[in-house]
């Protein structure tokens, strides 16, 4: 199973996870997607929603930084755990209905 991360280099968040793969010594393909969230396709795709961190792992899909770490912290530990892990989506009810967030870089709204 390969771990995919879907990330912006700069996002505090995006940076956590990255740090936590690399301590954990797993291998992860890294997607940079664009700053600006309404142009965040390969993401929408995945998760129904346009922010980041997004880790997928086989057909777990996980967007909460909390979730991820505590998600990474179990595979490593059991040598790859099943998908028990809750996934936490952030996705407004309509993510095709234009919003004004959408126009903006950031990995969250704050």
């Amino acid at each position: 199973m390969s771990i995919t991360l879907f990330h912006v280099d700069w996002c505090p968040d995006c940076i956590v996870v990255r740090r936590k793969l690399d301590e954990l010594g797993l291998a992860y393909d890294g997607v940079i997607v664009p700053d600006i969230r309404s142009m965040r396709k390969q993401v929408h795709a995945v998760s129904g929603q346009y922010y980041v961190p997004v880790l997928q792992d086989g057909d777990l899909i996980l967007t909460e930084t909390e979730d991820i770490l505590a998600y990474l912290d179990s595979r490593a530990g059991a040598g790859g755990a099943e998908g028990t892990t809750q996934f936490h989506s952030q996705a407004r009810t309509s993510p095709e209905t234009p919003n004004e967030d959408d126009n903006h870089p950031s990995c969250r709204i704050n």
